[in-house]
């Protein structure tokens, strides 16, 4: 089955995305193309609304003017001028205005224009890219950057049009190779989740108590049966006390609402008045998730409540998962001897510091303040600031600088979570 792409972009780029596209199979493209930013997200919804677009390819305007507007699960590509499109403006720069040795570049990445600049000796400003960076502020950089003479870099029109009677200019195009390198990218995106959506998955639920388990067990089938969210799935008897469930992964996870909530558990204890142990499975093979499902259903019988927890092959922990939707406390990977002599150095849990090392994945890297991680932990604001101490003690937590939530408040440190960098510096000098 093709991957369906949607693909907005400004008329003036339209060629150059078509050319890109010419070369690539496996994917039907749903083309919307404006003449006005104005129109972009007219032309975005009316993408959106077309059934079964998996993903979005969008031009540099197009983002700008619609970024507020994509759904946040939708993946989306966004075709911007590369490492090659400013080392062909750089070389226009030197063949046109020889005389100059300095340009002053906008919105490429600054990765991209430190490591050209270095290798070709140009000497250089940059205003690297930005989302919202408005017209105004990229002028002003510029007159700013050129006031000791220079070259203006730029992939943006209306800087371009803005600076040409001051000061010489280079535009930078798009080039197709560029585009079609996005595309690629995100067509190998959209099918390594379609393939991870159809991974086999495993359910087992067990009846912890009760005076009549195989009565209570039966019901459950039922309850697990007339649930529409899990429609598609097979369900059979596994002994007197236990049912056995197959689906695919992306199946549970609708069902679950990405493994924050199992209604059934719920139903069947307001109707039934037992106890139930729910583990959840993903393996490579049927074998391998009812194994992960056995496991993670002892680790939901040890509770005192009805609740759940998963266990994929790649050893990630999610639980426990309860009936009444709320999240999941716990969200981390078995506890390896690494992490449990750190959590004995530092003082706290394992189960704790696999919260930390969960959230820090969640955060990709971002800085957050002691009642921000409170917050995320589910824990007092004291509590999250003795947290932050014992951390920043084991040097686990960098401060990132402050911010100022409110104009009379006092600003609040920002911390940036280490723990991922320690787990695999131990790990190195293990092997």
């Amino acid at each position: 089955m093709s991957v369906v792409i949607g693909v907005l972009v400004h008329a003036r780029r339209q060629e150059v995305f078509r050319q890109a596209a010419s070369t690539i199979t496996g994917a039907t493209l749903r083309w919307a193309v404006y003449d006005d930013a104005e129109q972009a997200g007219d032309r975005l919804l009316e993408l959106l609304a077309s059934p079964g677009v998996d993903g979005m390819l969008v031009g540099p305007r197009a983002h700008e003017a619609v970024r507020g507007q994509l759904p946040e699960e939708l993946p989306v590509a966004v075709a911007r001028p590369g490492a090659l499109e400013l080392a062909l403006a750089v070389a226009r720069m030197r063949a046109d205005f020889p005389e100059h040795r300095r340009a002053s570049v906008d919105t490429f990445d600054h990765h991209v224009i430190q490591e050209l600049a270095t290798t070709l000796g140009v000497r250089h400003s940059a205003l690297p890219y930005a989302p919202g960076q408005p017209l105004e502020e990229v002028v002003a950089h510029h007159r700013e950057a050129l006031r000791n003479g220079g070259v203006v870099i730029t992939p943006r029109r209306e800087v371009a049009e803005a600076l040409r009677a001051e000061a010489p200019v280079v535009d930078s195009e798009l080039l197709a190779a560029s585009v079609r390198e996005q595309l690629q990218d995100l067509l190998l995106r959209l099918r390594a989740a379609r393939a991870e959506d159809r991974r086999f998955a495993a359910g087992v639920f067990q009846i912890c108590d009760g005076s009549d388990v195989e009565g209570a067990r039966a019901q459950l089938r039922e309850l697990l049966l007339q649930d529409p969210n899990l429609a598609g799935s097979w369900v059979e008897n596994r002994g007197k006390r236990g049912l056995l469930l197959f689906a695919h992964k992306a199946l549970l996870e609708r069902a679950t609402s990405d493994w924050q909530v199992v209604p059934a558990l719920q139903q069947a204890e307001h109707r039934m008045d037992v106890r139930i142990a729910a583990g959840f499975g993903l393996g490579s093979s049927v074998r391998a998730g009812i194994s992960l499902a056995d496991r993670a259903a002892v680790r939901a019988e040890a509770e005192p409540h009805s609740c759940g927890f998963v266990i994929q092959d790649s050893g990630v922990i999610i639980g426990p998962i309860g009936g009444s939707g709320r999240r999941a406390e716990f969200a981390y990977r078995d506890h390896s001897a690494e992490l449990e002599r750190m959590a004995r150095d530092v003082g706290l849990s394992p189960a704790t510091l696999s919260r930390l090392v969960s959230l820090e994945r969640e955060l990709h890297g971002r800085a957050v303040s002691p009642s921000e991680l409170a917050t995320l932990l589910g824990i007092t604001d004291p509590s999250g600031r003795r947290l932050i101490r014992k951390l920043g003690t084991a040097e686990l937590v960098t401060a990132e600088g402050s911010a100022q939530p409110t104009r009379r408040g006092r600003p609040t440190r920002l911390y940036r979570l280490r723990l991922g960098d320690a787990l695999g510096r131990s790990q190195s000098a293990l092997d």
